[in-house]
């Protein structure tokens, strides 16, 4: 099995715990970073100064085989950046397509969002619909991870709110919603990633709420 991996957003907040996973667990991983950001990466890790919106500039750095991990994007979504998850996670998405496809990259690992349709954050959840469609039209092997929200350090505030998750989850009118959109920890997020690089599918697999928090 290729033991290379190409990563975007890899100095984020899941960016740099996967990262550091991936390293214990014997990969070899490069990461598309800004100038200036070199510091923020986990030690052992590579990485290139290049433009993640200009496939030009980084596609010759994408080794042919590897899992490309795609986790660029807005920090904090939410309902006020919608232009931004355009320019940002959107396209980013459809530039990292096109750079796996001329590289003949193995494998894509995509972070994508819960699809369950919501009022509040339908522009978000369709700008990652595109993306996904934009790594579809690739042919390669993929995988998309949809969560919702990842509670962990820094991240515990709708834990304040699952008194009120569970009960729309006991109300007939609302269960099959809330179920869809149930929290997951940072702890079951990177089990989830990990496993789907470990194991890529035939042709594309995509990992709901309920994988993910499954995973062990």
């Amino acid at each position: 099995m290729n033991k290379e991996v190409f990563i975007t957003g890899g100095t984020g907040y899941i960016g740099k715990r996967l990262i550091n996973l991936l390293l214990k667990d014997g990969y070899s991983v490069k990461a598309l970073i800004r100038n200036g950001s070199e510091s923020k990466l986990p030690k052992g890790c590579t990485y290139i100064v290049a433009n993640a919106f200009n496939e030009n500039t980084f596609v010759k750095d994408v080794p042919a085989g590897c899992t490309f991990v795609q986790l660029l994007g807005v920090s904090h979504p939410g309902p006020k950046k919608k232009a931004l998850f355009k320019t940002i996670d959107l396209l980013s998405a459809q530039v990292s397509a096109k750079a796996v496809k001329q590289a003949g990259a193995g494998h894509f690992v995509y972070v994508s969002v819960a699809q369950t349709p919501t009022n509040v954050m339908k522009d978000f959840q369709q700008c990652r619909a595109e993306g996904e469609a934009a790594i579809k039209e690739t042919g390669i092997k993929a995988t998309f991870v949809r969560p919702w929200y990842v509670v962990g350090p820094g991240h515990y505030w709708p834990l304040l709110f699952l008194p009120v998750f569970k009960i729309l989850e006991l109300i007939s009118s609302t269960s099959k919603k809330a179920k869809a959109l149930r929290l997951v920890s940072i702890h079951q997020m990177l089990k989830a990633l990990l496993y789907a690089v470990q194991n890529p599918p035939d042709n594309l697999r995509i990992m709901e709420i309920d994988e993910i928090r499954k995973i062990k």
